[in-house]
């Protein structure tokens, strides 16, 4: 297992540098930045100083190179707008985003693992219509729909909880269910689909046979062998997360690397916005390799070579 990890790290590298190029060409195409930070009235000589000092009057070539340099030891520049690291600022949001997506997916598996259980077993009935109606309504609703929606009723009408802002436990409320609605209704509907094959499969109906409880049937073994292709789209949807912790910081004012890069991306601020899309695709690939490294335990006859 040790040489695959190290081959999966190793093949990462290429994938990495592969975003910090394309974000390193797409963040310069929104234009120069100086035109957001410095005044109106500032003058030529003003502009050309600013361009100077931050190295935006070298050919982008030579930007890009001198970058790459400095990025492979983590050093990302110095922020535009804050005048601070770009990393460093991006590391000290990262405990709030992890807080939210934490929160976000504890919600998303004790209600969407259970659902789609009982979508399942209870196929046909009316407990299966109502969570398959609550799953397509959870994929069509757009997270920044649900976030505003839920501001007017529960903070505005109801004054249940707070608008925004980050403190105690029910201002996490609001944003980590907004992010985990549409997680919910995609895990339910997987659970649902894998747990329908596999209550088909002989070792079911021979451990019914034999007398074993329905309810260790269900959620040890079935679930257990349904559970690969569920955890494998929880993977897959860390970056769909990611995404959606960009739009749901910015509507909840959560101080976290979603917001910091809503404000980098508006102020042109290259730094910021490289170490933001790298540390976000570094924490995807981290999970999926750890998704990989979970088949193992859930199915003894996965192995690595």
């Amino acid at each position: 297992m040790a040489s695959y990890i190290l081959r999966r790290l190793l093949l990462t590298l290429p994938v990495l540098a592969g975003i910090v190029l394309i974000t390193f060409l797409l963040a310069r195409l929104s234009g120069d930045p100086t035109d957001l930070l410095l005044p109106p009235n500032a003058t030529d000589e003003a502009r050309e100083a600013f361009r100077s000092v931050n190295g935006l009057d070298r050919p982008l070539w030579e930007q890009f190179v001198t970058f790459a340099i400095k990025a492979v030891t983590g050093d990302f520049g110095t922020s535009l707008r804050f005048e601070q690291p770009a990393m460093q600022l991006v590391l000290d949001r990262l405990p709030a985003t992890a807080e939210l997506a934490a929160a976000t997916m504890v919600i998303a598996l004790s209600i969407g693992i259970p659902a789609g259980v009982i979508a399942a077993t209870q196929r046909g009935h009316m407990a299966d219509g109502l969570i398959r109606a609550i799953m397509l309504l959870g994929q069509a609703v757009p997270s920044f729909f649900l976030g505003v929606l839920g501001i007017i009723v529960f903070a505005t009408w109801l004054r249940w909880l707070p608008t925004g802002g980050r403190g105690d436990w029910s201002q996490l409320v609001l944003p980590a269910t907004t992010l985990a609605f549409n997680l919910v209704a995609l895990i339910a509907r997987v659970t649902r689909s894998c747990m329908l094959d596999v209550l088909k499969q002989d070792y079911v109906r021979t451990a019914r046979a034999k007398g074993v409880w329905e309810s260790r049937v269900i959620w040890l073994h079935a679930l257990r062998n349904a559970f690969i292709p569920v955890l494998t789209v929880i993977g897959l949807q860390v970056g769909l997360l990611l995404g959606g912790v960009v739009v749901t910081e910015t509507i909840f004012s959560w101080p976290g690397v979603g917001r910091l890069a809503i404000q980098a991306i508006y102020a042109r601020d290259f730094p910021v916005v490289q170490a933001v899309v790298f540390v976000f695709a570094v924490i995807f690939v981290l999970v999926n390799l750890v998704v990989d490294l979970l088949y193992a335990l859930l199915d003894p006859r996965i192995g690595y070579r």
